[in-house]
């Protein structure tokens, strides 16, 4: 008899923790679901045709190269692809391009800069702007780790920056900083 209540009570107690698991998955299945669409919608807002002018730093320490920059976004439910070039010292001109996927509110990508080398980018979107760490290809201002944001500001300005330490002070320095204007 002792055994039958026991066994019972068993029963009761698998049963309550698959439905609390189901719930918990259910309820986790929904509040996802608006932050997918809310990445959704934030992607969308940054397609189109972009250009702008702005500065880059070769090298922490050397005077700033004015560039202008012409760019092209478009976006998925879940992605993000740039590509473009920037012009400077009037004759220098390089491609630039990233490619971003989100899942669960996290960004990863690569991005491709005047090395032409593969960059890797991580990071998550906090308001209007995707914070990324960058882990360059190769060593660049003494390692190989910088900051990236791509910072929507109002319904047609864009900002593009990079932010990395200076190996001698371990100050942060702004290493390029691009601003961009939505075209028709």
């Amino acid at each position: 008899m002792a055994e039958g209540v026991a066994c019972e009570r068993l029963n009761k107690a698998l049963v309550m923790r698959t439905l609390l698991a189901a719930a918990l998955l259910v309820a986790t299945a929904f509040w996802s679901l608006p932050a997918s669409a809310a990445e959704s919608d934030f992607l969308k807002t940054l397609a189109g045709n972009w250009s702008g002018k702005g500065t880059v730093l070769t090298r922490i320490g050397v005077r700033p190269i004015n560039v202008t920059c012409n760019l092209a976004m478009a976006s998925g439910a879940s992605s993000l692809s740039m590509q473009g070039n920037c012009r400077g010292l009037l004759v220098v001109r390089r491609s630039i391009s990233a490619d971003l996927t989100v899942s669960d509110r996290r960004y990863r990508g690569t991005y491709i800069g005047p090395s032409g080398q593969p960059s890797a980018l991580s990071g998550a979107r906090k308001g209007n702007a995707i914070n990324l760490g960058v882990r360059w290809a190769r060593v660049t201002n003494g390692d190989r780790a910088a900051d990236m944001t791509i910072e929507r500001i109002g319904s047609d300005r864009l900002r593009l920056q990079t932010i990395d330490k200076d190996p001698a002070t371990g100050r942060s320095v702004v290493t390029s900083r691009i601003d961009l204007s939505r075209q028709s």
